[in-house]
């Protein structure tokens, strides 16, 4: 059940990414001279890849390759600041966030669909989001649902903004 709403994400997320490119991916929109201080892609989908490794590894699976780097923490992390980046220095290339983004979440979706039952049960392990999310299946269903999909959200108004439309 929970991966259904992964895969969803993941067909969203594809067609998002038409007409995005690098040189606008890290870029906050503009509407008639007025900069918009909103997630732009780059933000969005390095902050997002940052959560695949916790779900593969809470259910038993290898999360060594998608663990993410201190760079890659310090610049997407739930306390980052998402900035207008016009030079290209202050978020990785396009192509790397999307790899990165792709490749765990589809081993995210691997171990939530040959997960037992009983492993989305377990106790969330995380003590400050407990109150919220109780179980690792709760935990995990917010993180491939309304988290990925309230994100995508933010790509979306960008796209509009930007002129691209909707995806």
């Amino acid at each position: 059940m929970i991966a259904a709403s992964a895969k969803r994400a993941l067909g969203y997320s594809e067609s998002l990414l038409n007409g995005v490119t690098p040189e606008n991916y890290a870029r906050f929109a503009c509407v008639n001279g007025q900069s918009i201080e909103s997630n732009h892609p780059a933000f969005v989908f390095g902050h997002l890849s940052l959560y695949f490794s916790r779900i593969v590894e809470q259910l038993g699976g290898d999360a060594s390759s998608l663990i993410p780097t201190p760079a890659f923490e310090k610049v997407f992390s739930h306390t980052a600041k998402c900035v207008d980046d016009p030079d290209g220095t202050v978020y990785p290339p396009l192509d790397e966030i999307m790899e990165r983004y792709f490749t765990g979440l589809n081993q995210a979706i691997a171990a939530l669909e040959t997960a037992d039952d009983a492993q989305f049960d377990a106790l969330n392990p995380s003590e400050p989001s407990r109150t919220k999310f109780p179980t690792i299946g709760a935990m995990h269903a917010f993180y491939v649902g309304g988290h990925i999909m309230l994100h995508l959200g933010q790509v979306s108004a960008w796209r509009r903004c930007i002129g691209l439309g909707s995806a």
